[in-house]
């Protein structure tokens, strides 16, 4: 049972990506955590265009945009925050705090052992809605920056994988 499932449940949006990497559990998602956040050209030019920071790892770059550690394992980390992604200058808030007019927001990037030495790497993010308004707002949000949070995912895991060697 994914460790999300006790953040939350019930959900309107889920994206989930794996990628067998030559590591176990432990390695893999410290490898995926200390990636650079922007590992390649495309990556830093989404982030760019989004206004998110293009520099430090993946750890350092989701907490400094304001997600917060919900679950702290060797082989799973959980992240949250509340707030409205779609607003430019809105903040996001605590988990917990999560008022009207905003979504919860968690990431999970963990990973179990497939074989000796070998293990899926996986990050999956969930977003609920507070209220019906909330729901619409990120609902168009995502239309637009679903397929690129997608790609920068896979391209988090295969830039994990080389580190991996």
């Amino acid at each position: 049972m994914p460790r999300l499932d006790e953040f939350l449940p019930e959900y309107e949006v889920r994206e989930r990506h794996e990628r067998y990497v030559g590591a176990g559990p432990e390695t893999a998602v410290a490898a995926a955590l200390g990636i650079p956040v922007a590992p390649d050209g495309l990556v830093r030019t989404l982030f760019r265009v989004r206004g998110l920071p293009r520099g430090g790892s993946v750890l350092g770059s989701l907490r400094a945009i304001g997600l917060e550690p919900l679950v702290e394992e060797p082989a799973c980390v959980v992240l949250g925050a509340a707030g409205r992604p779609w607003s430019p200058r809105a903040r996001l808030v605590p988990f917990d705090k999560a008022g009207p007019g905003q979504v919860r927001i968690a990431v999970e990037i963990s990973a179990v052992a497939a074989a000796p030495a070998e293990s899926v790497l996986a990050t999956e993010t969930r977003v609920a809605a507070t209220d019906r308004a909330s729901r619409r707002a990120f609902r168009a949000y995502w239309l637009a920056v679903g397929p690129f949070s997608a790609l920068i995912r896979r391209r988090w895991l295969r830039a994990a994988e080389r580190a991996l060697g």
